[in-house]
Protein backbone atom coordinates (compact mmCIF):
# COMPACT_ATOMS: atom_id res chain seq x y z
CA UNK A 1 0.00 0.00 0.00
CA UNK A 2 1.36 3.10 -0.90
CA UNK A 3 1.55 6.30 2.26
CA UNK A 4 -1.69 7.99 3.82
CA UNK A 5 -2.69 10.96 2.38
CA UNK A 6 -3.78 13.06 5.44
CA UNK A 7 -5.70 16.64 4.34
CA UNK A 8 -6.11 17.86 7.54
CA UNK A 9 -2.99 17.88 10.09
CA UNK A 10 -2.82 21.16 12.98
CA UNK A 11 0.39 19.42 13.80
CA UNK A 12 2.34 16.71 14.99
CA UNK A 13 4.63 15.20 17.28
CA UNK A 14 4.31 17.78 20.16
CA UNK A 15 4.79 20.68 17.10
CA UNK A 16 2.19 22.71 16.51
CA UNK A 17 1.72 24.47 12.71
CA UNK A 18 -0.43 27.34 14.13
CA UNK A 19 2.44 29.67 15.82
CA UNK A 20 4.46 32.55 14.74
CA UNK A 21 7.97 31.03 15.94
CA UNK A 22 7.59 27.49 14.31
CA UNK A 23 11.40 26.03 14.55
CA UNK A 24 12.30 24.74 10.75
CA UNK A 25 13.76 22.18 13.06
CA UNK A 26 10.78 21.12 14.53
CA UNK A 27 9.14 21.36 11.08
CA UNK A 28 12.07 18.48 9.82
CA UNK A 29 11.47 16.44 12.80
CA UNK A 30 7.51 16.16 12.49
CA UNK A 31 8.14 15.51 9.22
CA UNK A 32 10.49 12.83 9.30
CA UNK A 33 7.57 11.61 12.35
CA UNK A 34 5.12 11.44 10.02
CA UNK A 35 7.04 9.57 7.58
CA UNK A 36 8.10 7.39 10.47
CA UNK A 37 4.15 6.42 10.72
CA UNK A 38 3.11 5.68 7.21
CA UNK A 39 2.19 9.06 6.04
CA UNK A 40 3.28 10.11 2.62
CA UNK A 41 1.62 13.67 1.93
CA UNK A 42 -0.45 16.15 4.01
CA UNK A 43 -1.83 19.42 3.84
CA UNK A 44 -0.75 21.78 7.42
CA UNK A 45 -3.53 23.03 8.22
CA UNK A 46 -3.96 26.85 10.04
CA UNK A 47 -7.21 27.32 11.72
CA UNK A 48 -8.84 30.36 12.95
CA UNK A 49 -7.04 33.43 14.15
CA UNK A 50 -6.94 37.05 13.10
CA UNK A 51 -6.02 37.81 9.88
CA UNK A 52 -2.94 39.14 10.31
CA UNK A 53 -1.69 36.61 12.45
CA UNK A 54 -2.51 33.39 10.03
CA UNK A 55 -1.29 35.58 7.26
CA UNK A 56 2.21 34.90 9.32
CA UNK A 57 1.66 31.40 10.62
CA UNK A 58 0.77 30.43 6.52
CA UNK A 59 3.48 32.86 5.68
CA UNK A 60 6.36 30.96 8.01
CA UNK A 61 5.23 27.58 6.82
CA UNK A 62 5.72 28.28 4.00
CA UNK A 63 9.29 29.56 4.18
CA UNK A 64 10.21 26.69 6.31
CA UNK A 65 8.85 24.60 3.57
CA UNK A 66 11.26 25.99 1.08
CA UNK A 67 14.35 25.44 2.96
CA UNK A 68 13.75 21.85 3.93
CA UNK A 69 13.65 18.65 0.91
CA UNK A 70 11.74 16.36 3.37
CA UNK A 71 9.04 19.00 4.12
CA UNK A 72 8.53 20.00 0.72
CA UNK A 73 7.67 16.22 -0.02
CA UNK A 74 5.68 15.33 2.60
CA UNK A 75 3.62 19.11 2.74
CA UNK A 76 1.62 18.66 -0.15
CA UNK A 77 0.11 21.52 0.06
CA UNK A 78 -1.98 23.85 3.03
CA UNK A 79 -5.43 23.74 4.61
CA UNK A 80 -7.08 27.06 5.68
CA UNK A 81 -9.90 25.87 8.05
CA UNK A 82 -11.30 29.18 9.21
CA UNK A 83 -12.08 32.16 9.68
CA UNK A 84 -15.34 32.38 8.28
CA UNK A 85 -16.95 29.98 10.17
CA UNK A 86 -20.15 30.20 11.76
CA UNK A 87 -19.47 31.43 15.89
CA UNK A 88 -22.84 29.58 17.23
CA UNK A 89 -21.61 27.92 20.43
CA UNK A 90 -20.89 24.20 19.24
CA UNK A 91 -20.77 25.04 15.55
CA UNK A 92 -17.43 27.29 16.33
CA UNK A 93 -16.02 23.78 18.44
CA UNK A 94 -12.47 24.85 19.03
CA UNK A 95 -11.54 28.06 16.78
CA UNK A 96 -12.00 31.51 19.26
CA UNK A 97 -15.27 32.68 18.34
CA UNK A 98 -13.97 36.29 18.77
CA UNK A 99 -11.93 35.84 15.35
CA UNK A 100 -15.38 34.51 13.13
CA UNK A 101 -16.25 36.46 10.56
CA UNK A 102 -18.17 36.78 7.33
CA UNK A 103 -15.86 35.62 4.60
CA UNK A 104 -14.77 38.98 2.53
CA UNK A 105 -12.60 38.53 -0.71
CA UNK A 106 -9.60 40.57 0.47
CA UNK A 107 -9.22 39.05 3.31
CA UNK A 108 -8.78 35.62 1.09
CA UNK A 109 -6.62 37.28 -1.34
CA UNK A 110 -3.81 38.09 1.61
CA UNK A 111 -4.77 34.28 2.97
CA UNK A 112 -3.91 33.20 -0.62
CA UNK A 113 -1.09 35.77 -1.10
CA UNK A 114 0.90 34.33 2.17
CA UNK A 115 0.69 31.04 0.74
CA UNK A 116 2.42 31.30 -1.94
CA UNK A 117 0.66 29.30 -4.27
CA UNK A 118 0.31 25.94 -1.80
CA UNK A 119 -3.38 26.68 -0.68
CA UNK A 120 -5.20 23.70 -1.82
CA UNK A 121 -7.97 23.63 0.38
CA UNK A 122 -10.24 26.06 2.52
CA UNK A 123 -12.61 25.35 4.74
CA UNK A 124 -15.89 28.05 5.29
CA UNK A 125 -19.47 28.14 6.36
CA UNK A 126 -21.81 28.68 3.75
CA UNK A 127 -23.98 30.97 5.52
CA UNK A 128 -20.66 33.01 6.37
CA UNK A 129 -20.24 33.20 2.44
CA UNK A 130 -22.63 36.11 1.29
CA UNK A 131 -23.57 35.70 -2.44
CA UNK A 132 -21.01 32.69 -2.47
CA UNK A 133 -18.45 34.96 -3.59
CA UNK A 134 -15.78 33.89 -1.67
CA UNK A 135 -16.77 29.93 -2.79
CA UNK A 136 -16.65 31.81 -6.23
CA UNK A 137 -13.71 33.35 -6.10
CA UNK A 138 -11.81 29.84 -4.47
CA UNK A 139 -13.38 27.77 -7.72
CA UNK A 140 -11.97 30.06 -10.19
CA UNK A 141 -8.43 29.52 -8.30
CA UNK A 142 -8.95 25.53 -8.31
CA UNK A 143 -8.97 25.34 -4.72
CA UNK A 144 -11.16 22.83 -3.12
CA UNK A 145 -14.04 24.50 -0.83
CA UNK A 146 -15.23 22.69 1.71
CA UNK A 147 -18.37 23.48 4.34
CA UNK A 148 -17.64 22.96 8.00
CA UNK A 149 -18.21 25.03 11.37
CA UNK A 150 -21.42 25.47 9.62
CA UNK A 151 -25.40 25.48 10.14
CA UNK A 152 -26.04 26.12 6.58
CA UNK A 153 -29.76 25.20 5.67
CA UNK A 154 -30.31 23.02 2.19
CA UNK A 155 -30.70 26.00 0.39
CA UNK A 156 -27.29 27.40 1.10
CA UNK A 157 -25.57 24.45 1.06
CA UNK A 158 -27.01 23.52 -2.78
CA UNK A 159 -25.64 27.19 -3.78
CA UNK A 160 -22.45 26.86 -2.63
CA UNK A 161 -22.41 23.34 -4.76
CA UNK A 162 -23.45 25.36 -7.11
CA UNK A 163 -20.70 27.96 -6.97
CA UNK A 164 -18.05 25.75 -6.53
CA UNK A 165 -18.73 23.71 -2.69
CA UNK A 166 -17.03 19.97 -3.28
CA UNK A 167 -16.25 18.62 0.04
CA UNK A 168 -17.56 18.82 3.85
CA UNK A 169 -14.84 19.00 6.68
CA UNK A 170 -15.17 16.12 9.66
CA UNK A 171 -19.06 15.71 9.17
CA UNK A 172 -20.32 14.75 12.55
CA UNK A 173 -18.22 16.97 14.28
CA UNK A 174 -17.91 21.39 14.30
CA UNK A 175 -21.72 20.75 15.27
CA UNK A 176 -23.38 21.06 19.06
CA UNK A 177 -23.96 17.83 21.05
CA UNK A 178 -27.59 18.37 20.79
CA UNK A 179 -29.56 18.88 17.55
CA UNK A 180 -32.78 19.16 16.06
CA UNK A 181 -34.27 15.25 15.21
CA UNK A 182 -34.19 15.71 11.52
CA UNK A 183 -33.45 18.84 9.96
CA UNK A 184 -30.15 19.09 10.94
CA UNK A 185 -26.21 19.80 9.17
CA UNK A 186 -25.93 16.17 9.25
CA UNK A 187 -28.47 15.69 7.75
CA UNK A 188 -28.84 18.04 5.03
CA UNK A 189 -25.06 16.91 4.32
CA UNK A 190 -25.80 13.14 3.77
CA UNK A 191 -29.11 14.34 1.68
CA UNK A 192 -26.21 15.83 -0.62
CA UNK A 193 -23.72 13.25 -0.34
CA UNK A 194 -24.00 11.97 -3.89
CA UNK A 195 -22.72 15.87 -4.80
CA UNK A 196 -20.03 15.86 -1.89
CA UNK A 197 -16.93 14.27 -0.88
CA UNK A 198 -17.13 13.78 3.10
CA UNK A 199 -14.30 13.71 5.53
CA UNK A 200 -14.31 11.74 8.85
CA UNK A 201 -12.17 11.15 11.93
CA UNK A 202 -11.73 7.85 12.57
CA UNK A 203 -10.54 7.97 16.48
CA UNK A 204 -13.87 6.31 17.69
CA UNK A 205 -14.28 9.48 19.96
CA UNK A 206 -15.10 12.61 17.37
CA UNK A 207 -17.51 9.81 16.07
CA UNK A 208 -18.63 6.54 18.05
CA UNK A 209 -17.82 3.85 15.29
CA UNK A 210 -21.26 2.48 15.12
CA UNK A 211 -22.33 6.18 13.91
CA UNK A 212 -19.50 6.04 12.01
CA UNK A 213 -20.79 2.55 9.98
CA UNK A 214 -23.80 4.41 9.44
CA UNK A 215 -22.53 7.17 7.63
CA UNK A 216 -20.94 4.87 5.36
CA UNK A 217 -23.72 3.34 4.85
CA UNK A 218 -25.37 6.27 3.71
CA UNK A 219 -22.44 7.50 1.80
CA UNK A 220 -21.01 4.97 0.49
CA UNK A 221 -16.75 4.60 -0.05
CA UNK A 222 -16.52 6.26 -3.07
CA UNK A 223 -16.25 10.07 -2.03
CA UNK A 224 -15.02 9.45 1.58
CA UNK A 225 -11.67 10.80 3.01
CA UNK A 226 -10.46 9.97 6.61
CA UNK A 227 -8.76 13.05 7.77
CA UNK A 228 -7.26 12.60 11.55
CA UNK A 229 -7.76 16.65 12.24
CA UNK A 230 -4.12 15.75 14.61
CA UNK A 231 -3.01 18.44 16.41
CA UNK A 232 0.52 18.93 18.42
CA UNK A 233 -1.06 15.99 20.51
CA UNK A 234 -0.75 13.61 17.85
CA UNK A 235 1.32 10.09 18.67
CA UNK A 236 2.43 11.68 22.08
CA UNK A 237 0.01 10.31 24.53
CA UNK A 238 -1.27 12.20 27.76
CA UNK A 239 0.11 15.60 28.42
CA UNK A 240 -0.45 19.63 27.74
CA UNK A 241 -0.14 20.88 24.05
CA UNK A 242 -0.31 23.82 22.05
CA UNK A 243 -2.89 24.62 20.00
CA UNK A 244 -2.42 28.31 18.39
CA UNK A 245 -2.90 30.66 21.16
CA UNK A 246 -4.45 27.72 23.56
CA UNK A 247 -2.95 25.23 25.64
CA UNK A 248 -4.97 21.67 25.61
CA UNK A 249 -4.88 18.86 28.03
CA UNK A 250 -4.87 15.46 26.79
CA UNK A 251 -6.42 12.77 29.47
CA UNK A 252 -5.22 9.23 29.65
CA UNK A 253 -7.62 8.04 26.79
CA UNK A 254 -5.34 9.95 24.33
CA UNK A 255 -8.01 12.70 23.34
CA UNK A 256 -7.65 16.16 23.83
CA UNK A 257 -11.07 18.06 24.84
CA UNK A 258 -11.44 21.87 25.89
CA UNK A 259 -10.88 21.68 29.76
CA UNK A 260 -14.83 22.20 30.43
CA UNK A 261 -15.00 19.05 28.43
CA UNK A 262 -17.65 20.72 26.35
CA UNK A 263 -16.04 19.89 22.86
CA UNK A 264 -13.03 18.39 21.49
CA UNK A 265 -9.71 19.89 20.28
CA UNK A 266 -8.34 18.04 17.05
CA UNK A 267 -6.98 15.06 17.81
CA UNK A 268 -4.44 12.80 19.25
CA UNK A 269 -4.48 9.60 17.00
CA UNK A 270 -2.43 8.83 13.81
CA UNK A 271 -3.54 8.06 10.75
CA UNK A 272 -2.06 4.52 11.18
CA UNK A 273 -4.37 3.47 14.31
CA UNK A 274 -7.47 5.34 12.14
CA UNK A 275 -6.49 2.69 9.46
CA UNK A 276 -6.70 -0.27 12.26
CA UNK A 277 -9.90 1.37 13.67
CA UNK A 278 -11.71 0.98 10.15
CA UNK A 279 -10.37 -2.89 9.99
CA UNK A 280 -10.72 -3.98 13.64
CA UNK A 281 -14.37 -1.56 14.54
CA UNK A 282 -15.46 -1.20 11.09
CA UNK A 283 -14.58 -4.95 9.70
CA UNK A 284 -13.34 -3.29 6.33
CA UNK A 285 -11.28 -5.08 3.95
CA UNK A 286 -7.54 -3.76 3.01
CA UNK A 287 -8.29 -2.30 0.42
CA UNK A 288 -11.04 -0.45 1.78
CA UNK A 289 -9.19 0.83 3.78
CA UNK A 290 -6.49 2.32 1.29
CA UNK A 291 -9.23 3.62 -0.75
CA UNK A 292 -10.44 6.19 2.15
CA UNK A 293 -7.00 6.64 3.44
CA UNK A 294 -4.77 6.76 0.44
CA UNK A 295 -6.75 6.60 -2.70
CA UNK A 296 -9.28 8.67 -2.26
CA UNK A 297 -7.11 11.80 -1.09
CA UNK A 298 -4.83 11.43 -3.45
CA UNK A 299 -7.97 11.92 -6.03
CA UNK A 300 -9.56 14.66 -4.53
CA UNK A 301 -5.87 16.30 -4.38
CA UNK A 302 -5.25 15.86 -8.30
CA UNK A 303 -8.89 17.21 -8.77
CA UNK A 304 -7.50 20.68 -7.16
CA UNK A 305 -4.25 21.77 -8.20
CA UNK A 306 -4.09 25.01 -6.68
CA UNK A 307 -4.12 28.30 -7.74
CA UNK A 308 -3.76 29.24 -11.11
CA UNK A 309 -0.99 31.54 -10.75
CA UNK A 310 1.20 29.63 -8.56
CA UNK A 311 4.37 30.73 -9.72
CA UNK A 312 3.66 34.57 -9.57
CA UNK A 313 2.26 33.76 -6.00
CA UNK A 314 4.63 32.04 -5.15
CA UNK A 315 7.37 34.99 -6.22
CA UNK A 316 5.50 37.04 -3.85
CA UNK A 317 5.10 35.46 -0.59
CA UNK A 318 8.96 35.03 -1.10
CA UNK A 319 9.87 38.92 -1.88
CA UNK A 320 7.17 39.24 1.39
CA UNK A 321 9.20 36.92 3.87
CA UNK A 322 12.63 37.74 2.46
CA UNK A 323 11.57 41.46 2.58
Amino acid sequence: MSGYVDLQINGYAGVDFNTDDLPGQSLHECCQTLRRDGVEGILATIITSDVDSMCRRIARLVQLRERDDLARKLIWGLHIEGPFLNPATGYIGAHPVAQARQADAASMQRLLDAGGGLVRLVTLAPEMDHRQSVTRMLSDERICIAAGHTDASRDQLRASIDAGLSLFTHLGNGCPQLLPRHDNIIQRALSLADELWISLIADGAHIPFFVLRNYLAVTGLERVIIVTDAISAAGCGPGRFQLGDRWINVGPDGVPRAEDHSHLVGSGTIMRRMAENLRSELLLTASEVEQLTVTNPRRLFELYPGESSVQSRGSRARQSIEG
